[in-house]
């Protein structure tokens, strides 16, 4: 694990329709990292998004 990886853990991931997952951000916590992804869904987003610790597994 990378400096970058200790010092940004959390990661926003999102799910399209088709059930790709993407990498959005990552962020140093999970409050900063729940934010962006509550203003994704807050925009009625049809995508899937959710916060995620680096060596969690996928959903």
């Amino acid at each position: 694990m990378g400096e970058s990886s200790a010092v940004l853990p959390w990661l926003v991931i999102r799910q399209d329709d088709s059930g790709n997952q993407y990498r959005v951000g990552r962020y140093a916590t999970r409050d900063e990292a729940q934010k962006i992804a509550d203003s994704f869904d807050d925009r009625g987003q049809r995508q899937r998004y959710w916060v995620e610790h680096m060596g969690q597994p996928a959903h």
